[in-house]
């Protein structure tokens, strides 16, 4: 048998914890002189010992650790309680990162205000266009809502087109339209030659003329285009336009790298 401060060291943790651990009943002493109070340890409670250090990091409390281990939990149940955890642990890592990106967006957006380049908006004609497009629904015009709707949109648009055997001809273009609820209608577009079938998983729309538009160039995620979009809207007051509807927005160049991405934001607008 080994000390309490020998086994602490074997199982790589403290003296305090391992006492802690006797008094919650999770990992007792294998033995214990009754002259002296001190607690004895088999190598075999290394095995217990390392359940509980594996329930415990996948972020259990140790009364939650005592029941399952109560259970006798098998090697192959850690492991699928292991994979789980790194699942939602995953999820959250990259639920925080989109976070933080969104918080660094909002911040270089404050510090542009009262330094809107005017001459980064062009005011032009935008002709009529024909698109395929898939439509699904948002919560909200919140960028961390917007992005993982439209993204598997364009896959499955995508997919169905090489089904259907129709080739796009042209730029990805996204539109959005309110719902009575509240939520935003999105679609996910690709300009194409094709006509309208019956047969097809898509559908086929020609979007009108735009005769004055107020457009601006955005680089990078559209994760980070609410500043871009907030400089069109102050360019758009200042220079006595108003809107007519939702912007589209217009895909110029899409690499994997979505720090190169180019998009072209549109919003319809009249004087007066």
């Amino acid at each position: 048998m080994f000390s309490i401060g020998d086994f602490a060291q074997l199982g790589r943790v403290s003296v305090r914890m391992l006492r802690h651990y006797d008094a919650l009943g999770l990992l007792r002493p294998a033995h214990v002189d009754p002259a002296s109070g001190y607690r004895f340890y088999r190598a075999e409670q290394l095995s217990r010992l390392n359940r509980v250090l594996a329930l415990k990091d996948l972020g259990l409390t140790l009364q939650q650790v005592r029941a399952i281990l109560d259970e006798k939990v098998t090697v192959t149940e850690l492991h699928g309680m292991v994979r789980l955890r790194r699942a939602e642990l995953e999820e959250r890592i990259a639920a925080d990162t989109a976070r933080l990106l969104r918080i660094e967006a909002r911040l270089r957006t404050m510090e542009r205000e009262g330094h809107m380049a005017v001459e980064e908006v062009v005011v032009k004609r935008v002709p009529p266009v024909r698109v395929a497009e898939v439509s699904a629904v948002a919560a909200s015009y919140g960028s961390e809502e917007i992005s993982p709707v439209i993204q598997p949109l364009y896959e499955e648009l995508f997919l169905r087109l090489g089904r259907a055997g129709v080739a796009p001809s042209g730029y990805g273009i996204a539109c959005y339209e309110p719902a009575e609820d509240g939520s935003v209608v999105v679609h996910a577009g690709v300009e194409v030659a094709a006509q309208p079938s019956p047969g097809h998983d898509f559908a086929i729309v020609d979007l009108p003329e735009v005769g004055t538009a107020a457009t601006i160039i955005h680089r990078g995620p559209m994760e980070q285009v609410d500043a871009t979009y907030q400089i069109l809207a102050h360019w758009v007051e200042e220079h006595g336009y108003r809107s007519l509807g939702l912007a589209r927005e217009v895909s110029l160049e899409c690499p994997d790298d979505h720090e190169g991405w180019v998009t072209e934001i549109q919003l319809a607008v009249t004087t007066g």
